[in-house]
């Protein structure tokens, strides 16, 4: 599928949720290794879970293994940053979207670094990668949503050069 991207250029938007990324190593975080993880990995629950359950705590090994299916029908991805001694840094949940505002983003869904490596370069790491491969696959935009107490990873998302544009608005229907 062709998108047109402002100016009237167009974007190849084939295999949306494949293709590389920078080589961590580029990116100033040195021995960092990012993966991208297919649903049934093992490496989801003894690796990925334990990090992303440090923003997620709802999140039990079946739930998430059942969200990442149906998810992964619906283009969500699972990227991991592992250290240099193989542990299990930080994971991101992103897919791309087609709207009609920004025409094509790469939404992020989950980001989060493990608290013991906080302050590392994880997180920058991730979202280098995760911007890099959005310009590969011809998106305007990276977003992502942050939950209002979450300051630190405001200051964070603002020393990365995001801008807050706008509010996220929600109604329960449970």
């Amino acid at each position: 599928m062709w998108v047109r991207r402002p100016g009237g250029v167009k974007a190849n938007t084939a295999n949306a949720g494949t293709g590389p990324g920078p080589d961590p190593g580029s990116l100033g975080c040195r021995g960092m290794k990012i993966i991208d993880l297919e649903p049934g990995d093992a490496r989801l629950d003894a690796e990925i879970l334990p990090v992303l359950r440090e923003l997620r705590p709802h999140l039990t090994p079946e739930l998430f293994a059942e969200v990442y299916a149906e998810g992964y029908a619906q283009g969500l991805r699972f990227t991991a940053a592992y250290a240099d001694d193989g542990t299990c840094a930080g994971v991101a949940g992103w897919r791309v979207i087609v709207n009609t505002s920004a025409l094509r983003k790469l939404y992020v869904d989950d980001l989060v670094t493990a608290e013991s490596a906080r302050s590392g370069g994880v997180g920058h790491a991730l979202l280098a990668h995760l911007e890099s491969r959005a310009r590969v696959l011809g998106c305007h935009v990276l977003n992502l949503d942050s939950g209002t107490k979450r300051t630190a990873a405001h200051r964070f998302y603002l020393r990365e050069r995001m801008d807050i544009t706008g509010f996220h608005f929600v109604k329960r229907l449970d």
